[in-house]
């Protein structure tokens, strides 16, 4: 253990001390609040309202269109055709809508045109459409003796309740909530893993290359010398997390008070204005969210971040001693990566629609997916047997990888000036 203190204590130094390292540390939280802060203020920025011209030959849709802040409707039926495109052309319309007046309703379907040198947005096209076929449905059923004030009484505007077997009354779009603390984790997770990992083999083919490895590892055996460059590249990576978010709060605390953005929590002025329903559903939101076993996530969050992240380096730091340069790194990198993607994808689109489904389950249980897809559970509930099994997998699969990884690595951080390959990698496990 002695041994393998120093070469801990070595990494992290060697690694702290790097300029590169101290550069990122202190710049990156600049850059993110930079960011946040240019994200605040274009968020206040308002578009400049469009008009659009209305050229109603029927006279029959233009009231049905309301102005806003963004659209401003001009009835523009009296200007001729051309003159209208032509003031398309300079800038003075946004675009024309022309709805020629037509013998038969059903000849709407395909009459109507709109005219603009830029194209639309979807939502603006759909929104006229829905304009346009609200009325026109509603002159069928005129024309066909319905009367339209009685189907707009008879419709009824659904709103479920939804309330705990206990009586408590709860909110929709929990289930939201819930999967994004647990993705915050997960990938969190994640970042940690292929931000450092990659560090971890940057480091074994710095050290390689350099062939300083040669006189270490006369001395130390490589096992050693692999779990101290991962444990001390950890250390230096929680420091690095540690002042990102010391600086970074900080840092958000000044642009808040010197910028005026609202980078936090809505102010008690604004609560004032909310009417007493929308301060209720806001009260219900954060009792569930209060509720939520944060504790117990924060807990199984630090054992899957370890189980996980060791997993991981350990495949990072054999591929690192198997190669001569980063180029070569890419064709082993695939294999690490894919698993982690495929985690991200499960979560978000399995644990939100069935947290305790067959894929979900079995993918909490995959020691290559478990610290991302359980923590995306856990907010829903899990059985504590599931993650025991789940953590005693990960673990045990840690300890194989680790093994694997060292024979990899015994053989791989003397050999130079060849590529390997998968079959090569296997055999080097017999040695």
């Amino acid at each position: 253990m002695g041994v393998l203190s120093l070469i801990i204590k070595r990494e992290f130094i060697s690694k702290v001390r790097n300029k590169s390292f101290i550069i990122m540390t202190f710049v990156s939280p600049l850059l993110f609040v930079a960011f946040a802060v240019l994200v605040g203020y274009l968020s206040t920025l308002r578009s400049e309202t469009k008009h659009i011209g209305i050229h109603d030959e029927s006279g029959i849709f233009f009231q049905e269109f309301k102005s806003n802040d963004l659209f401003k409707y001009t009835d523009v039926s009296l200007i001729d055709e051309k003159v209208l495109k032509d003031s398309v052309s300079l800038k003075a319309y946004e675009g024309i809508l022309f709805i020629p007046k037509v013998d038969d309703l059903k000849d709407y379907e395909k009459a109507i045109q709109y005219v603009s040198d830029e194209s639309p947005s979807m939502q603006f096209v759909s929104d006229l459409e829905k304009t346009m076929a609200k009325k026109i449905t509603r002159l069928n059923l005129t024309n066909s003796g319905i009367d339209t004030l009685k189907i707009d009484e008879a419709q009824a505007d659904i709103s479920v309740h939804l309330v705990k077997a206990s009586g408590e009354e709860t909110v929709k779009g929990l289930n939201e909530i819930k999967i994004a603390i647990g993705a915050i984790f997960g990938y969190l997770i994640m970042m940690f893993i292929i931000i450092y990992g990659n560090m971890v083999m940057r480091s074994v083919i710095e050290e390689k290359t350099n062939r300083i490895i040669e006189i270490i590892i006369s001395s130390v055996k490589p096992i050693y010398l692999m779990m101290g460059k991962i444990i001390g590249t950890t250390l230096a990576g929680i420091l690095q997390f540690s002042i990102w978010a010391i600086v970074g709060g900080i840092l958000m605390l000044i642009a808040n008070t010197v910028f005026g953005l609202n980078t936090s929590s809505p102010s008690m002025d604004m609560v004032a204005q909310l009417s007493p329903d929308v301060v209720s559903t806001i009260q219900l939101y954060l009792k569930e969210i209060a509720m939520l076993p944060i504790g117990s996530l924060i807990f199984f969050f630090l054992i899957y971040f370890i189980g996980g992240y060791f997993l991981y380096s350990s495949l990072y730091a054999a591929i690192g001693a198997a190669v001569d340069n980063e180029t070569d790194t890419q064709q082993f990198l695939f294999p690490i990566i894919a698993p982690l993607m495929l985690a991200v994808y499960i979560g978000f689109f399995t644990v939100m629609n069935e947290p305790h489904g067959t894929v979900a389950t079995v993918f909490s249980m995959i020691p290559l997916t478990s610290p991302i897809v359980m923590l995306m559970r856990i907010p829903f509930g899990v059985p504590i047997e599931q993650i025991i099994i789940s953590i005693v997998l990960l673990f045990a699969t840690f300890i194989g990888i680790v093994w694997f990884a060292a024979k990899i690595y015994r053989v791989g951080i003397l050999m130079h000036g060849k590529k390997p390959t998968w079959k090569e990698l296997l055999k080097w496990i017999k040695y």
